[in-house]
């Protein structure tokens, strides 16, 4: 071969090799790029980032010419570099050729281009995207024969039926973005209590009827006046005989607005009552359309197990909120020596992420899960061991409640939360 075909032939090899560079980083782009970015530029009116996201709908089509385009590349470079190697060395050139065009293609024209491509998949997808829709254009007859091909090995082979993300991978693909930079932790929290729940109900969040400051139907308005002032409560309900048979809701503005009124029968509004494994989510929707903050959690019995407000469901999505009256407690405090207090009224669910114990509980609160852990009444001072991992002393009692406990993790369990 002359020299100046020879030449010529090693120009076409490299733009071979260039272009399979190209399929191969395209395909990786459109694997790896942030479909949430593009779909806001998309949105914001780029037109690269809009066809980007019909490219990637009809993923198959473009994945097939991908394939198409970098085979017939690769084997017309290695075709021309045979015929090269062969004029040059005669008939070791067709080895000679198999071991360089292995390399040269390996290297430039698939480990580079991919391991560039993933760390630039949004800028290079948004780059791509006109040609690789001009090649799909090119490339429509191949790939309607393949598209048929694929219709027959799903006929042969079906595929498993799609169950949707469960909800540890959503939870798992919030994790890597938070560790990857792309939220914050206050956002990361914000989804994580939106994925979660609906997983909660009513009696993971009430009030217990022990805690609940109520009116008694009987009152006279100027009692009544008393422990709207002693509390901070903008909404009370009123209990006729006992705390099992609430029979309204006062709210305080309606009462101070009412001076006329000579009872509470006369001001009250009726109650609403759920149960105590209604879904957050359901009662959320429930009190909007009952155009009331309040709810009565009402036990098998028929008493009174609870109250829950709106404020209590808004709060599971986006953490305590406190007005100018609210008394804040600190329901997790840490101590200089790294154990931690804990308000027994808080939820379980978050001490179990605090000290990352696994397991399902019985009880809603630390209080109950330290009843059910002693199996008793405890008094101050008493303590218990929990799976050797967690050493617990009740450090405030008062009557039958325990209201208060103190936290030390043993030696490598504090290992394992760090």
């Amino acid at each position: 071969m002359e020299s100046g075909g020879s030449i010529g032939t090693i120009l076409v090899m490299i733009l071979l090799i260039g272009m399979s560079a190209f399929f191969s980083s395209t395909e990786t782009a459109f694997t790896s790029f942030n479909h949430a970015r593009v779909k806001a530029l998309a949105r914001s009116g780029n037109k690269r980032a809009r066809l980007a996201i019909e490219l990637s709908d009809k993923y198959d089509k473009l994945l097939s010419s991908i394939l198409i385009g970098n085979n017939i590349v690769n084997i017309l470079a290695s075709s021309l570099a045979t015929v090269v190697f062969v004029a040059w060395l005669g008939g070791a050139g067709v080895s000679v050729s198999t071991v360089v065009m292995t390399v040269l293609v390996l290297i430039f024209g698939e480990i580079s281009p991919k391991t560039l491509a993933k760390d630039h998949a949004d800028q290079l997808v948004l780059a791509f995207a006109p040609y690789i829709n001009f090649i799909m254009l090119l490339l429509t007859p191949l790939n309607w024969i393949f598209a048929q091909w694929r219709k027959l090995l799903a006929l042969v082979f079906p595929a498993p039926k799609d169950e949707g993300m469960a909800e540890e991978e959503l939870l798992t693909l919030v994790a890597e973005a938070e560790q990857e930079g792309e939220i914050d932790e206050h956002e990361s929290d914000l989804i994580r209590s939106a994925i979660e729940f609906n997983d909660q109900t009513a009696e993971d969040i009430l009030t217990h009827r022990v805690d609940i400051v109520a009116l008694d139907v009987e009152m006279t308005m100027d009692e009544a006046e008393q422990v709207f002032h002693e509390n901070t409560f903008s909404r009370l309900p009123v209990y006729e005989d006992s705390i099992d048979n609430i029979v309204g809701v006062i709210h305080e503005k309606d009462f101070f607005n009412n001076r006329t009124a000579t009872s509470l029968r006369e001001i009250m509004k009726p109650p609403l009552f759920v149960t105590p494994t209604s879904r957050i989510s359901d009662l959320l929707h429930t009190l909007q359309k009952a155009k009331s903050h309040m709810a009565i959690v009402s036990d098998e019995y028929g008493g009174t197990m609870g109250i829950v407000t709106m404020e209590d469901i808004i709060e599971e999505l986006v953490g305590e909120i406190y007005d100018e009256h609210d008394q804040v407690v600190e329901s997790f405090k840490k101590l200089p020596d790294g154990s931690y207090l804990i308000d027994c009224t808080a939820s379980l669910r978050d001490m179990q992420e605090l000290f990352a114990i696994q397991g399902d509980f019985d009880a809603a609160t630390v209080g109950g899960w330290v009843l059910d852990q002693m199996g008793r009444i405890p008094a101050v001072g008493d303590t218990f061991v929990y799976d050797n991992r967690l050493s617990v002393r009740v450090t405030r009692v008062e009557s039958t409640r325990v209201l208060e406990i103190s936290v030390h993790q043993l030696d490598g369990a504090a290992e394992q939360t760090a």
